[in-house]
């Protein structure tokens, strides 16, 4: 007995010291990589108002006597926040740079269209977003009259037609990955430069290369440019390697094309500073991830064996693949306009059903409906903590994958923490989160849980969203565009969620957790609408 109690001790002691080891060395990522971000904006004047409604951000380095403006203009369900590397790079090298956010984007309460197929009523919603921006820019102390345009994705027709409007007002473009509508007449757009991600669908590039051909030129050719700046009649297109839809914002490769283009047009040289923030964000949100394995140490043990429905893989594949196949079957035809939300109230609805559907699958397996009879459990020993201990779980890592990670994102990422006119969005979408989180965190979880099923549902749920998509291509496209970062929180939240499962044994408090989490993520990103 006392070899047995020695060596849990030691065991306790080691652990305690690799958590302090990590704790320290993920304390010292956060600090460099914060410190770097912040670096970033040394020697620039960043003021942030209102002009009206619209949310704006100036950029404008210190001292500055005279420079042409940039204004720069997010893409569909983004944010001003997510053009930062486009703002500070123009900004250090000399330039004016106006960042927006558009209606039901970002901070902008203003609603945005309930159909994207409306693109009459789109275009004018945005327009008005734009004008404003610009007309702030332009009248910036400093500004010598000259104005540039850099947008992405949805922002490219939106800043062509702005050019197109107004000839002879905008000297020169930049548009990251864009789709141009057919009224678009690219011949009158000055000094065009596009880039797109070379990991990108190959039906943007091949509109990027027909607008080329347009120019009347020569070949098209991707990487050499077509006539010259001086005359206004200059055209390049670049697919900048390794990086897709939205990698573009960050590639040191499309940052140095668009800067290179701007001093061309304008006939400027500035420093040369790229912000090339991705190592430095890597970093920080490394450490962010890093620190939250010491810290669930610290929460309190809720049960002395672990919850959950523990199934092994024969019983846990009817439970997952069930709600996988039902639930874009089940709502393909049903309405889901219900919030103010684009898309996402369709989102709140596949969470709800899909998780009550695998809740009916764990009642069946409980039951013995299903082959053979129910396993049979221990009863739980929950120590003294009750819910008092629960709670106080529930609300650190709630706390910490909400204000740690979420300021984070907000502050150099992406607007990603709630305003009030979206509380109401947020609770709605809480609902449908809870649902799915609660089954499938106690579906995977428990003694003789299914090793690697936990991963398993999450994939099964990503692909039940994509085949959702494909029965109805025109409503829900873009939820394609968050594919990716529904994996990215699956991954990073998982893990941390693991943690604190293996530490509290109870399988609800990272439930409750990550539910809060893709609450608010889904209800901030996609934009407000109206009627």
């Amino acid at each position: 007995m006392h070899r047995i109690i020695s060596a849990s001790l030691a065991r306790c002691r080691g652990r305690c010291r690799l958590a302090l080891v990590l704790a320290l060395a993920a304390s010292l990522a956060i600090a460099v990589g914060l410190s770097q971000l912040l670096a970033g904006t040394q020697g620039l004047q960043v003021t942030r108002a209102w002009v009206g409604t619209v949310p704006v951000t100036l950029y404008r380095p210190s001292g500055l006597v005279s420079a042409p403006v940039v204004v720069i203009a997010h893409g569909f369900a983004g944010s001003q926040t997510l053009m930062q590397p486009q703002a500070v790079t123009l900004a250090r090298n000399g330039y004016i740079a106006v960042t927006f956010d558009f209606a039901g984007h970002g901070r902008n309460a203003n609603p945005f269209v309930s159909s994207l197929m409306d693109r009459d009523k789109r275009l004018q919603v945005l327009l008005a977003g734009l004008e404003p921006a610009i007309a702030l820019g332009m009248a910036e102390p400093g500004a010598d009259g000259r104005l540039a345009l850099v947008g992405h994705s949805m922002a490219g027709d939106v800043l062509a037609h702005h050019a197109q409007a107004h000839p002879g007002s905008v000297s020169a473009m930049v548009l990251l990955s864009p789709y141009l509508s057919e009224q678009v007449v690219t011949e009158s757009l000055s000094n065009l430069l596009l880039i797109y991600g070379a990991l990108e669908p190959g039906m943007l590039h091949e509109q990027g290369f027909k607008i080329l051909a347009e120019a009347g030129e020569g070949a098209a050719e991707e990487g050499v440019t077509q006539g010259a700046p001086a005359d206004g009649r200059a055209r390049r297109l670049i697919l900048a390697d390794g990086v897709e839809h939205i990698g573009v914002l960050y590639s040191r490769e499309g940052l140095a094309e668009t800067l290179a283009w701007l001093d061309q047009t304008f006939g400027r040289t500035g420093e040369g500073y790229l912000d090339q923030r991705g190592p430095w964000l890597g970093l920080l949100y490394l450490g962010l991830v890093v620190l939250a394995w010491p810290l669930s140490l610290l929460l309190p043990r809720l049960s002395t064996r672990p919850l959950g429905a523990g199934l092994c893989w024969r019983r846990l594949w009817p439970v997952a693949l069930a709600p996988a196949v039902l639930t874009p079957l089940i709502l393909w035809k049903l309405p889901s306009d219900f919030l103010p939300i684009l898309v996402g109230d369709y989102l709140a609805l596949h969470f709800a059903l899909y998780g009550a559907i695998t809740a009916l699958g764990l009642w069946i397996m409980k039951s013995g409906v299903w082959s053979g009879s129910p396993k049979a459990t221990r009863p739980a020993e929950p120590r003294a903590f009750g819910w008092r201990g629960f709670i106080l779980a529930t609300l650190a890592a709630t706390a910490y994958g909400t204000l740690a990670i979420g300021l984070t994102t907000d502050r150099f990422v992406t607007t990603l923490l709630p305003g009030p006119e979206r509380i109401g969005v947020v609770i709605a979408m809480l609902i449908g989160t809870l649902v799915y989180f609660s089954a499938d965190e106690w579906a995977t979880r428990g003694e003789g849980a299914a090793r690697g099923g936990h991963a398993l549902t999450k994939l099964l749920f990503l692909l039940s969203l994509l085949l959702a998509v494909g029965l109805n291509l025109n409503e829900l496209f873009f939820l394609i565009i968050i594919v990716p970062a529904i994996l990215i929180f699956f991954l990073v939240y998982g893990l941390i969620g693991g943690w604190i499962y293996r530490r509290v044994g109870h399988p609800m408090v990272g439930a409750i957790a990550n539910a809060v989490v893709f609450a608010i993520a889904t209800a901030v990103t996609f934009p407000l609408v109206g009627a």
